[in-house]
């Protein structure tokens, strides 16, 4: 800090001299660097303050957005994934061309969970439960508007975009693990998943991976059910979740794969027209779904399942679609057989089902010796599935007819 001088005399040969004593200048300096430190470590918390402001921003919007996911409960729908008592009834593993068994609806207006159905409610219940949905939806979005206002005077719009979309990333990768746990547990775990992947569906409704989870998720639910209506329904919302998934992803595996599940499940509670109709589509869209994925299994189990049925169709059915079509879907007990033992050569054990419907193969075939091995590998899986549930009976009534 220069020191300031004061003329003491005029003229040229005026004398300076110190403004302050020597003493007093030091002083000076000690305080003019004491506030300049405070001044570069101020800095530094306002840098460390901002930095901490925008990372808050962003955790805010993200905690408004999954706020607002979750009062976008599926109320509207009125169904919800409850426990159900299993009736004793099976009725039919098929699910491209034999008739529905579902057990009749016996609702008398109100759901196990203690629920009022929609033929229970009022007009007066369902316009309430409509405009308080309505304003908790205006009242959410104002509030996510409001805060990614605040927030982007913070940062700015490329900084704010890039965050959240990796914040979002993030999330989705989470919950696709989830529910894939979910869909490998048990009936409870399935609803949990069903419900789990609707509550995030506005989200991530333009994702293509919990798109087809989603669907997947509503041909389980159609599976668990034993309500005849709900079966139907839930099969019918998912195949029109894969209908405009294709239209996006037409290259998808999985989004082929689960639309062709869906088909079938819904063409189960239609006429015997339709099934046929049905089973064209469905091999379709498996063969697609193999041909974008080879080396998945489960493709190949479903193309198993496809010939097995057609191999089996009954006189009715042949007759109606040799009336309907010029050329009726065909397949052989062999074609199945090679398609089920592809299944083992991509994933040994993948079921107990398939193993069980190798055994059917060359118990129809004649070749009662591969049968019974086939009946004695499928003894050894778990029963994971409704589907193994019914192989495993069908397993014993094989074992009896041997036997005897």
């Amino acid at each position: 800090v220069p020191r300031a001088l004061v003329p003491v005399e005029a003229g040229d040969g005026a004398m300076y001299t110190a403004l302050l004593p020597q003493e007093e200048q030091v002083d000076v300096l000690e305080r003019l660097d004491f506030v300049l430190r405070n001044i570069s470590e101020l800095r530094k918390e306002v840098e460390e303050l901002r930095s901490t402001l925008q990372h808050l921003a962003a955790e805010i919007v993200g905690e408004v957005r999954s706020h607002l996911e979750e009062t976008q409960k599926v109320t509207r729908r009125r169904r919800f994934p409850f426990p159900r008592e299993r009736s004793d009834s099976t009725g039919s593993s098929s699910i491209y061309f034999t008739a529905s068994s579902g057990a009749a609806n016996t609702d008398d207006g109100e759901s196990e969970g203690g629920y009022s159905t929609a033929n229970a409610e009022s007009d007066y219940d369902r316009e309430s439960e409509r405009e308080s949905e309505e304003g908790e939806d205006e009242v959410s979005c104002e509030t996510v508007r409001t805060v990614r206002r605040d927030s982007l005077d913070l940062v700015n719009e490329d900084e704010t975009h890039l965050m959240l979309d990796s914040s979002l990333e993030e999330g989705l990768g989470q919950l696709l693990q989830q529910a894939d746990r979910l869909h490998s547990g048990d009936e409870q775990e399935k609803r949990e998943g069903f419900q789990l992947l609707l509550n995030n569906k506005l989200a991530y409704a333009d994702q293509k991976d919990f798109l087809w989870r989603l669907a997947r998720a509503h041909s389980d639910m159609s599976e668990i059910t034993e309500d005849a209506d709900e079966k139907r329904s839930y099969a019918s919302d998912g195949k029109e979740e894969m209908e405009i998934a294709l239209q996006k992803w037409d290259q998808s595996a999985e989004c082929h794969q689960w639309y062709a599940v869906l088909c079938g499940q819904l063409a189960e509670h239609e006429s015997i027209q339709k099934r046929i109709q049905t089973g064209y589509v469905f091999k379709e869209h498996i063969d697609k779904a193999i041909e974008l994925k080879p080396e998945d299994p489960k493709s190949y189990y479903l193309l198993g399942r496809w010939c097995y049925q057609v191999s089996h169709l009954g006189w009715l059915e042949k007759k109606t679609a040799a009336a309907l079509f010029e050329a009726p879907p065909t397949a052989t007990v062999q074609d199945a057989l090679q398609n089920f033992l592809r299944v083992e050569e991509l994933s040994p054990g993948f079921s107990k089902a398939g193993r069980v419907y190798i055994a059917k193969c060359y118990r129809d075939l004649g070749n009662n010796s591969a049968a019974v091995l086939w009946m004695n590998l499928a003894a050894e899986l778990p029963v994971n599935t409704k589907e193994d549930a019914e192989s495993e009976r069908e397993l014993e009534e094989m074992r009896s007819v041997c036997q005897e």
